[in-house]
């Protein structure tokens, strides 16, 4: 059937064949009498997750399911310009979840304008982020098309109620009461919430974590691991170059061997309240340790300074869902200045959860072993830094003068009895 042909209305799901996504589905055919495409994202998430995906779709009611591969572009065009900026999200959170959000919306919407849908839909809930995520990048794209949002419409409250409904339905789902957690996977990321997580005082259990291995059984040796960077980017493991996906990828594999990149948090949401996740991010983990170690090497002091403040907006951005907007432009362009400085070699060593920086090299370094000796040295008069220092200090050196001069003042004024507001 061709889905333009069809005389009702069409309404594209970003669906991820999890418990929301299946329910929503029935969910809309039911209440809007609308047809429904199932829109998939392969961004690189397992391959179980994809496998049968379509057949599930079309048994959950769909009128048909297409799945787009955004593995490169996904990599190439938002992981890594994320990287080199330095975004994270209040110090710890390397925005995994949210940087996906702005490529399945735009992937999505053009498939919609592809087969004239009328609406897109998604699988966010009213408390969460990426409602806002999906929805901006929507507006920002197309304001033309409708959107639905189930999870602001319909009756259940929550995941035991859809799972009620499935067992009614008899619906297959590898969701459970015991087993609840909200899973997002992508070629970057895994992250885990809900279930126990959601008691701060509960220790993660061994299903809350996904891809890494538990730190007591990493190896109990360490493994060094060589990276070549260009323009802000690893091209190249242990001397082997490699496309940016396939890179991402072989660190994922090493990074979670070691342990890395596991994190255990809770965060500020978008809509105010605080959240507990388990993120798991070992190749991005990996990466970004690389790349600012060789921007220690390569920029100055200023430049650092700068570049810190643009990784803070940025990452608050990206969190935010405002990938499609001037101030992301804008960003990311300041940030590419900066990149082009940051190439050369890093030598890694990967030893249970730690990344370890052992040894930097790039033919951009401002590192002078000349002038940073403590040793003899015959390129830095040491009698410069004085007058330096006295312009440094003017400023202070004035303001000390003054308000010693006030205080002796005031003892003349007191010792003549005169009130001291009475020389203003």
């Amino acid at each position: 059937m061709h889905i333009q042909d069809n005389k009702k209305g069409t309404i594209v799901l970003a669906y991820s064949g999890g418990l929301d996504t299946s329910a929503i589905i029935p969910w809309i055919k039911e209440n809007y009498n609308f047809n429904v495409v199932a829109f998939v994202a392969d961004i690189g998430q397992s391959k179980k997750d994809l496998k049968g995906i379509k057949e599930k779709a079309i048994m959950s009611g769909a009128l048909d399911c297409y799945i787009a591969d955004l593995k490169n572009e996904f990599v190439e065009q938002y992981v890594y310009p994320m990287l080199s900026v330095g975004a994270l999200y209040e110090g710890n959170y390397l925005l995994g979840t949210a940087i996906a959000r702005p490529l399945i919306a735009k992937a999505q919407l053009n498939y919609a304008k592809k087969i004239n849908a009328v609406g897109l839909s998604h699988g966010a809930t009213g408390k969460g982020n990426d409602q806002v995520r999906f929805e901006l990048a929507y507006t920002a794209l197309d304001p033309t098309l409708q959107i639905i949002a189930p999870w602001r419409e319909w009756i259940f409250r929550s995941r035991e109620d859809l799972l009620k409904i499935f067992k009614r339905k008899n619906i297959s789902t590898t969701a459970s009461i015991t087993k609840i957690y909200s899973k997002d996977e992508n070629i970057f990321h895994i992250s885990t919430e809900g279930g126990i997580l959601e008691d701060p005082w509960n220790t993660a259990s061994n299903d809350c974590w996904s891809w890494t291995t538990n730190p007591h059984n990493a190896p109990k040796h360490p493994e060094e691991i060589h990276l070549n960077i260009k323009s802000g980017r690893v091209i190249s493991i242990n001397g082997k170059k490699l496309n940016p996906y396939k890179c991402l990828k072989k660190l994922n594999k090493l990074g979670s061997k070691h342990a890395i990149g596991r994190i255990d948090i809770i965060e500020n949401r978008l809509v105010g309240m605080k959240s507990r996740g388990c993120y798991e991010t070992p190749g991005g983990t990996i990466i970004y340790q690389a790349l600012r170690a060789l921007e220690q090497l390569t920029l100055d002091r200023e430049s650092i300074h700068w570049k810190n403040k643009i990784a803070l907006e940025m990452s608050m951005l990206i969190y935010d869902g405002r990938w499609f907007t001037p101030l992301r432009d804008c960003l990311q362009k300041s940030s590419d200045i900066f990149s082009q400085y940051v190439e050369g070699e890093v030598i890694i060593e990967l030893y249970k959860g730690s990344v370890i920086i052992l040894k930097k090299r790039s033919f951009n370094s401002l590192y002078s072993s000349k002038f940073a000796t403590f040793g003899n040295d015959k390129v830095y008069n040491q009698k410069d830094a004085q007058g330096f220092i006295r312009l440094l200090s003017l400023s202070s050196r004035i303001r000390a003068l003054k308000n010693k001069n006030n205080i002796f003042l005031e003892y003349i004024y007191v010792a003549l009895g005169w009130k001291i507001y009475e020389r203003f």
